[in-house]
């Protein structure tokens, strides 16, 4: 496994009714990564993540006001079931903002010209299994959407120890 690094909103108020689906199909959350919607993977190898880029990430965040999300949308990609964060505008914000500083590091190495925030609640390559497992999720979710959260610090994760961990938090101002 290559050494990565990623910014991150971490969702604790998702993990009551996700982490049994993610704990079995996301292969993130096996390597100990919470409930969470990304900011910006990879961010830089961990090793190059110095006291400088520490510094621009922490001035970055504080000028950034923290802010409410409501994920209440099951939404699906090929293989990823996820919940949709309402509004996407404060992520993505986020994301072009650090990729400014950073332009090295583009979310998902580039692969993606269009960049969608989302809480995978699962990531498996069997269509057919993605859809039993949306219709027991939506069997499970009915009346526990929407979940609000309130974004208040972005997290620095690293995998320098064979499974993702918090290296920094980053707070944002307050509203």
């Amino acid at each position: 496994m290559p050494t990565e690094s990623a910014l991150v909103a971490i969702i604790p108020e998702a993990e009551d009714l996700v982490s049994s689906f993610r704990d079995r199909f996301d292969p993130s959350a096996v390597a100990a990564v919470p409930a969470h919607v990304t900011i910006l993977y990879p961010f830089k190898p961990p090793a190059e993540v110095t006291a400088e880029v520490l510094e621009s990430l922490r001035e970055l965040f504080a000028r950034t006001l923290s802010f409410n999300l409501s994920f209440s949308s099951i939404e699906r990609f090929p293989a990823v079931l996820y919940l949709r964060p309402e509004p996407e505008e404060p992520l993505r914000n986020l994301t072009m903002m650090i990729t400014e500083c950073f332009p090295e590091a583009p979310p998902y190495g580039g692969a993606f010209t269009d960049v969608v925030p989302h809480l995978t609640i699962a990531d498996i390559a069997d269509a057919e299994n993605l859809n039993v497992i949306a219709a027991e999720f939506a069997r499970r979710a009915k009346g526990r959407l929407p979940i609000k959260s309130t974004v208040k610090e972005i997290v620095l994760m690293d995998n320098q120890s064979g499974r993702w961990r918090v290296r920094r938090r980053f707070a944002l101002a307050s509203a």
